[in-house]
Formats: C-alpha cells, structure tokens, sequence
C-alpha cells in the first residue's frame, strides 16, 4: 500500500512525518527549493530525525500499537525537537482485507527559539505545498482516481491540490492482481477552521498528486508558514486516544467498527469518530481498503 525508496524519489518512505522547510532546514529529504534558483543539492540544509527507543510496544488480539521516540536533528547536530510518535493498526477485516492506521506524534519545540514551519509554496513556489505527514503510493497507484466530498466522480490529483475537506480519497487498479485498492485519509474538520473562529493552530490543506507520482500529504503549512515558540508544542493524537493515556486506550474505543465497509461520509458521523476531550485538538488518520475482485461496491 506504499512506495518505499521509489527509483524517482529515494527520500520517499512509503509514510512519514516530514517538514519540508523548517527554519532554514529539510527535513525532507532530496533537493531543497530556493526560490528563484529552483530545486539545489544542499546537503548542508538536510536535517534527520533519529530514533532513540519504543517505550511502549504492544500486540493483542484487537491491535498493535506502539510509541516511538525520535530527536529532530538540525545538519549541524544541534537537537531542535523531540517527537513521541505514535502508531496503531487495528479494525482488521482479513475476508475484505481491510485494516485502519492510525498516526500520531506530539512534537516539542527543544531549540530554545521559534521554529518556522513552511514549504516549497510558502518559499515561492506555486501549488507544492508539500509538508507534514505524506503517504507515497506504490507504483501502480499512479494515475489513480481520487474522490472527496461534493466532486461527483472525483478525477486526477492535481484537481485537489492545495484544497481543504474532511477526507480524500485515492483508488487505483493494482498490478498482478484481479482487484483494486482504496486508501481514504481523513481528519477533524475543526483542524481545517483555524481561520473561521475553529480551534485549529493553523489551517490544513491537501498535497495531493496522482501524476507523475501518487502522493497524498496533510499539509500543514501549504500556503502560510506558522511559528512553533521555544517549549511548544505540536500535537496530532490518535482518533480513540485521549492525551496522557496510551495508545488506542481513550474514550470512544478507537475507530468505530465496520469502518472497512462504510463511507468515509458515515464513518465521520458515526458516534465516537470524534472521541470527547479531542474536539479541540488536530486529529489524523488513514482508511486502508483494499477490494478485492472485480464486483465492487
């Protein structure tokens, strides 16, 4: 359901976390866009993020979560944020082969200055407001359809770009089998109304392409840059989870089940989608679906 180090874009890691531009430094990967100049290898520019342990890791009949520890590392090697990630897979349909995932990180400003989070766009250059947390497709994802709220039939990625709605979806045949797969990535519609009176930091749109490559990004700085002060924090928790308790463990318990076999428009208003005590956060996720045979729904 992934491309990972794709012949085109080795930097690309099937799904990560990910700032294109961050206070003078990519966090990435590739060349780095200088507006005016175009896209430059500047290795100097290339921070990483380093993994420093899994505090929390945990297999049951239900799910598998885990917690994950990573240091954002400026090219100099000074430490500018920590990142507490958390994933969790669950919802498995193995008949529909179906499953959820769900993404999550809460990143602390560690610099001891603001960092300044932007992209290719916010430095120049129009419609490539790729940052934030970017899902690479397989190759053969590659001139897929996709489809969100209000756009009777959906069509080509670029029709999507730099828009704003509470899910998107991308379809695709798949090489060497007789089926397709859907992936549907969805998150809080209070994230997107920063600029309406809404509780959202700042407003998120979708990077979102279907040629030359497939890829889908939460862009959370496509059109405007944002400032993370000294000791701040960046949270993004899991849709069942509730803030200082683990993974999947929070009101709601988790995503609602029979999510494999619904509607992104039925999921989101299902009871519990948005679990109490997150309305005022960011909350990201991803629908994996994967059809099978050629009589679909």
């Amino acid at each position: 359901m992934t491309g990972y180090r794709p012949s085109d874009h080795r930097w690309h890691k099937g799904m990560q976390m990910t700032a294109s531009h961050l206070s003078g430094q990519n966090f990435w990967g590739g060349n780095s866009y200088v507006h005016g100049r175009g896209y430059l290898p500047l290795p100097e520019r290339i921070g990483w993020m380093r993994h420093e342990g899994f505090p929390s890791f945990v297999v049951d009949e239900e799910r598998f979560a885990c917690v994950e520890e990573l240091t954002w590392v400026e090219n100099g090697g000074a430490e500018w944020a920590r990142e507490e990630r958390g994933l969790s897979v669950h919802t498995v349909d193995v008949v529909r082969g179906a499953w959820v995932l769900d993404w999550s990180i809460r990143l602390t400003n560690v610099r001891g200055e603001e960092l300044r989070f932007g992209s290719p766009t916010t430095a120049g250059r129009e419609m490539a407001g790729y940052t934030g947390l970017q899902w690479r497709g397989p190759r053969d994802f590659t001139g897929g359809t996709v489809f969100a709220p209000g756009v009777e039939g959906g069509g080509p990625g670029e029709r999507f770009m730099g828009t704003q709605g509470p899910w998107l979806g991308f379809t695709a045949e798949r090489d060497a089998v007789d089926g397709a797969s859907t992936v549907v990535f969805a998150h809080a519609p209070e994230n997107l109304d920063a600029g309406g009176g809404g509780r959202a930091v700042h407003p998120s749109h979708w990077f979102v392409r279907s040629e030359p490559i497939p890829s889908v990004a939460f862009s959370w700085a496509f059109f405007e840059e944002f400032g993370l002060p000294g000791g701040g924090v960046v949270r993004v928790p899991v849709p069942g989870g509730r803030r200082g308790r683990g993974v999947g463990q929070g009101a709601g318990g988790g995503v609602p089940g029979g999510c494999a076999v619904v509607t992104p428009d039925e999921y989101l208003a299902r009871p519990g989608a948005v679990p109490a005590g997150l309305e005022d956060d960011h909350r990201l996720h991803a629908i994996w679906r994967r059809e099978r045979g050629r009589d679909r729904s």
